[in-house]
C-alpha cells in the first residue's frame, strides 16, 4: 500500500453518514416508525377512560403522573384493518405533537432504529397499506420490510387538536 492509500483509509472511519434513530412499532403487519426526539414515553397497563362523544379514533384519556392526556387509536385514526388474532395488550406510545403530549395505542414497539437518511424515500403518491400518503413522512427498507416514517402531526387536522384541547379545558373546568 502507498501512503495515499493510507490517507484514505485513515479518513473512512472518521466520516459519520447522516442517520435518523427511530422508535419501531407495528400495527397490525405493518412496521412504522417515528423520530425518537418526539418519544416521551411507552407505556402499558394504563387505565383509558372514555370520553362521550368523542371522535372514534379517540379511545379516551389516560392520567399519567396528574398530566390527562388523550389516547388515539392509530389503527381505527389510520383505517387500518384490525387483525383479530391479537390478543396481547396493547402499547400507548406518549409523543409530544404540536406541544401537546398525545397518547397512541400501537399494537407493539419494536425496537430503537437507526436508519440512513440517505434510505429514506419520500412517500409514494399512491396509497401505502391503506394509509393517506399525507401521514406518510418517509418511507425505507429495513430487512426485507417496507418502514414507514409517519409525520404524527398531520395525523390529527387542525380542528381536532382543537377538540382535543377544548376537552382538557373542560375537564379541568369540571373539577373546578
Amino acid at each position: 500500500m502507498n501512503e495515499q492509500q493510507f490517507a484514505r483509509t485513515d479518513q473512512e472511519p472518521a466520516e459519520v453518514k447522516a442517520t435518523q434513530q427511530l422508535v419501531g412499532f407495528v400495527i397490525g403487519e405493518e412496521l412504522f416508525g417515528v423520530d425518537i426526539l418526539t418519544v416521551q414515553e411507552i407505556i402499558r397497563d394504563a387505565t383509558i377512560t372514555p370520553i362521550p362523544d368523542a371522535p372514534d379514533f379517540l379511545e379516551g384519556v389516560i392520567n399519567l403522573r396528574g398530566s390527562i392526556i388523550p389516547v388515539i387509536d392509530l389503527r381505527k385514526r389510520l383505517k387500518l384493518v384490525r387483525i383479530e388474532d391479537l390478543k396481547t395488550d396493547p402499547w400507548i406510545v406518549i409523543l409530544a405533537v404540536e406541544g401537546r403530549m398525545t397518547g397512541f395505542v400501537v399494537d407493539r414497539v419494536t425496537k430503537v432504529l437507526t436508519v440512513p437518511d440517505a434510505s429514506i424515500k419520500p412517500p409514494p403518491d399512491i396509497v401505502v397499506a391503506g394509509l393517506k400518503s399525507q401521514y406518510i413522512q418517509g418511507v425505507c427498507k429495513m430487512d426485507q420490510r417496507l418502514l414507514i416514517l409517519l409525520n404524527f402531526e398531520r395525523i390529527l387536522m387542525v380542528d381536532e387538536i382543537r377538540k382535543l384541547k377544548s376537552m382538557k379545558r373542560s375537564k379541568v373546568l369540571a373539577r373546578q
